[in-house]
């Protein structure tokens, strides 16, 4: 039976003031103020099993949960801006927060007082809890125990009547809004290639709002989409160990200004890269095909120099697999093994290449000793030909070898990166040939293209590629809401 399990937990702490004062494990007084306007903690609420009516989340209260916490078919939770909500962590309970098909979710923040979901480990690390699942209605182009068109979520989230299946027929659906939101230290891996990504997205529709949201230390992938239709802006992924961006089963929504910040220490066995991107997991031709648009990323990778190498599990900066049909279009990558990897071994990609249902236009490659690559058999492919390929002047790639030539200021700046591209037209840089600047102006990107025209209800034309322009909004889109460090 379905029912609400809320346990509210008295306060054992001495309210001073506008702070709460609790006692710490070895007997020493903390002053905790978790308010964005400072206010007393009225309240420890536990968040557990299956929440079945409306709640709403205020920022005088704290917030933990423990184990998987699904919101119900038919109920919203609202998130009011500045609340934190941590995630027990105990080694073992892993937490995660699943919206369930027919639920929403109502957590917008704000520039000044984001939503922070956390672990309540008070030295937080990589994979301490599971993350947040966003199950919509949106078509899928899986079978699983929801039927044929669904998808069940990795990571044991499903249950026997269903709570972790995603997809439908409503292209249309809501599950709600995340805006200025941060998720920090989630991913949870169940066993291999069964692991809750940070954000994981299945079947989510077009009319949910995904935007301003930041990523950091993600264990899986950062941001993962089976199927659905949803469109996302302004997205951060720092310091995640696997993928950043991850779309299969039909992903068909548009992503614009997505900002990758890697450590080159950290990746993943499975190999990291900023793209990863399946029809399939066979790389079938089943429908509704993989055929996202991005544009308007900036990826920095482990590479600041060339002698930088990194953590060896790095692969490239996008690797488009299994009959994916996704397209990049006017984004920037910065220190990578390899830059775009064409992975054929399994599935029909070259085909995806020769019918132009992949696009990858007005992208800068730097610092990347093998730009584009090719993997499989197919007759006339190899890296060589990929190479010519997209370095003809009709796409608009350009391909620089050191990243000092890239634009950017501090991009590979661990203790205090700027992304901030500089706007002079040509840059000079000392032991360089000047150059056009490869960032900002209109001949370097291309909105014009059939695939990413056809998209422009939601994606903007800007005329600099990457995420961060040097003026206005586009400059300032990151900063304040956002948190770089540990």
């Amino acid at each position: 039976m379905n029912r609400i399990l809320l346990f509210t937990v008295a306060m054992t702490a001495v309210l001073f003031s506008c702070r709460k004062i609790e006692v710490d494990g070895d007997g020493t007084p903390v002053v905790v103020n978790p308010n964005p306007n400072p206010g007393p903690i009225s309240q420890t609420i536990i968040l557990r099993g299956r929440i079945d009516s409306n709640m709403t989340l205020t920022p005088n209260n704290r917030y933990i949960m423990q184990g998987f916490v699904y919101i119900m078919p038919n109920r919203t939770l609202t998130i009011q801006p500045g609340v934190k909500v941590e995630s027990e962590f105990t080694g073992a309970n892993v937490g995660a927060l699943i919206i369930t098909r027919g639920a929403r979710i109502n957590a917008a923040g704000s520039p000044s007082a984001p939503i922070i979901f956390t672990s309540s480990n008070p030295r937080p690390n990589s994979g301490d809890w599971g993350g947040i699942v966003i199950c919509g209605r949106a078509p899928v182009s899986g079978t699983s125990p929801g039927g044929t068109g669904t998808v069940e979520v990795e990571g044991g989230v499903n249950t026997s009547d269903g709570l972790g299946i995603g997809g439908g027929t409503d292209a249309a659906d809501s599950s709600g809004v995340l805006r200025y939101v941060r998720i920090e230290y989630a991913g949870y891996a169940q066993q291999p290639d069964r692991e809750i990504n940070s954000l994981t997205m299945a079947g989510v529709g077009n009319r949910t709002v995904i935007e301003f949201i930041q990523i950091s230390f993600a264990r899986d992938d950062a941001y993962e989409w089976f199927g659905g239709t949803v469109n996302c802006r302004y997205l951060v992924s720092y310091k995640t160990q696997d993928d950043d961006f991850d779309s299969d089963l039909g992903y068909s929504g548009s992503v614009q200004f997505g900002l990758v910040f890697r450590d080159s220490s950290i990746a993943d066995v499975s190999r990291s890269q900023a793209f990863e991107s399946d029809n399939d997991a066979q790389g079938t031709a089943a429908t509704p095909k993989t055929n996202a648009v991005f544009s308007n990323i900036t990826a920095i990778g482990p590479r600041a120099t060339s002698n930088n190498v990194g953590n060896s599990l790095y692969l490239a900066a996008a690797q488009i697999r299994r009959n994916s049909g996704i397209s990049i279009y006017n984004s920037a990558f910065l220190g990578w093994p390899q830059g775009l990897l064409i992975d054929d071994t399994r599935g029909l990609v070259s085909d995806d290449i020769n019918d132009s249902t992949i696009r990858f236009i007005g992208n800068l490659i730097t610092g990347t000793p093998v730009p584009f690559a090719y993997a499989g058999t197919a007759a006339g492919f190899s890296t060589s030909f990929l190479d010519t390929w997209f370095r003809n002047s009709f796409y608009r790639n350009t391909v620089l070898t050191d990243n000092l030539q890239s634009g950017y200021t501090r991009p590979f700046d661990y203790g205090n990166p700027d992304f901030t591209p500089f706007a002079s037209a040509n840059l000079a840089i000392p032991g360089f040939t000047s150059i056009p600047n490869p960032i900002i102006g209109a001949g370097n990107v291309n909105f014009t293209d059939a695939r990413i025209a056809a998209r422009s209800n939601f994606i903007r034309t800007v005329n600099f590629r990457g995420a961060i322009g040097a003026s206005g909004e586009d400059v300032n889109w990151y900063r304040g809401w956002t948190r770089f460090g540990e």
